[in-house]
């Protein structure tokens, strides 16, 4: 900030910048710094600085620090939306690396369906209720299943393809 507000009060002549230097730091200790919530000239003497005819230089300064800030946190939003999509395909790799294509089924197949409810004494029962008949195939690889004979589980119940199995691949209890 300071070397491009040295080079556009020098453009007449540049090898001259260094007579700038004494309006620039004064300018710079009259501005206010939000991380000290004042100015270090307030900070330093406990008053403000009568700053006269540096009003001018004051508002390039602040333009400066406002173009750079801005600058700056256009930077770190791409770079914070480039992470945030790098890290969402890491995930979506890692979620999908041992996941399957749902089966699909039709009305009438025999299933059995995921027990999803887990509780005390259920550690050694069947992982899966069954058989189940599927009535109706919905949207989004989803089904409703109705209980054929009397065992365990629900009546009817929707579930998804992930929870159900074909029933032939298992063995009646």
């Amino acid at each position: 900030t300071i070397i491009s507000v040295l080079s556009k009060l020098s453009l007449e002549n540049p090898n001259k910048w260094y007579k700038f230097t004494n309006e620039l730091q004064q300018t710079i200790n009259s501005t206010y710094q939000r991380s000290i919530d004042t100015t270090p000239f307030e900070l330093l003497f406990g008053t403000k600085m009568n700053t006269g005819s540096l009003d001018k230089l004051k508002e390039m300064v602040e333009a400066e620090f406002q173009a750079n800030f801005e600058t700056q946190r256009e930077e770190l939003r791409k770079h914070a939306k480039q992470q945030i999509f790098k890290i969402q395909e890491e995930n979506r790799k890692t979620y999908n690396l041992r996941r399957r294509e749902p089966k699909s089924y039709r009305v009438g197949d025999l299933v059995a369906i995921k027990r999803t409810q887990f509780g005390p004494n259920l550690k050694l029962k069947p992982k899966y209720f069954g058989p189940y008949s599927i009535t109706r195939a919905k949207g989004g690889n989803t089904y409703d299943v109705i209980k054929e004979g009397n065992h365990e589980g629900p009546n009817f119940t929707t579930t998804c393809a992930e929870y159900l199995k074909p029933w032939n691949t298992m063995t009646e209890l």
